[in-house]
């Protein structure tokens, strides 16, 4: 067992310039291209945003396949990878205990939760991708580490040697002919030739 080393809690940090995109320019842009919604107050924008994010990573949560954002941005979903090689370290036990403890994942087998985007569309090719990137939430984060030892075997096992667009077509392709088969098993009869 090694020491752990208990980190300075003190010591400067760098912290990333965050770019908030609810700030007083969208309100201004935002009202400038819709003059109807001039009177609603900012308040309730931010609301409205937060529920609709809300509700579109419950659902990417709840559905295995995940969600396709509108205005056809791409798509999110979870997915299922091996664990990492370098050392999880858990902080907390690590500080109850004096020794580093690393987290294996146990309620998972092992296995570790990611939240993947991609803007490769499985029917039609989206404009301008190379520009889109996305950047899950603290509370989505959060809901999907809670809700992940729960149900891991559910979501998609994402190989990091397959690019994810093949792995993605792969899987619906098996599922259609998995239906089509059992369509074709239920109407089958040996007697008609």
């Amino acid at each position: 067992m090694k020491e752990f080393k208990k980190p300075d809690v003190k010591a400067p940090r760098f912290r990333p310039e965050i770019k908030n995109v609810l700030d007083k320019e969208f309100f201004k842009l935002f009202k400038t291209k819709f003059p109807k919604y001039k009177d609603i107050d900012e308040a309730l924008i931010r609301t409205i945003v937060k529920k609709f994010n809300q509700t579109v990573f419950q659902n990417v949560i709840d559905n295995r396949d995940g969600v396709q954002l509108p205005e056809q941005l791409g798509w999110l979903f979870i997915g299922t990878c091996q664990q990492s090689k370098k050392n999880n370290v858990d902080y907390a036990k690590s500080l109850k205990y004096g020794v580093t403890v690393h987290n294996k994942n146990w309620d998972s087998d092992g296995k570790l939760a990611k939240i993947f985007f991609s803007n490769d569309a499985p029917k039609h090719k989206i404009k301008n991708r190379e520009f889109w990137s996305f950047r899950a939430c603290r509370d989505f984060k959060r809901s999907v580490a809670k809700s992940y030892p729960e149900n891991w075997m559910m979501y998609i096992e994402a190989d990091p040697k397959i690019k994810l667009q093949w792995a993605y077509k792969r899987s619906l392709y098996k599922e259609t002919k998995a239906r089509e088969t059992n369509i074709a098993l239920k109407t089958y009869n040996e007697f008609d030739l």
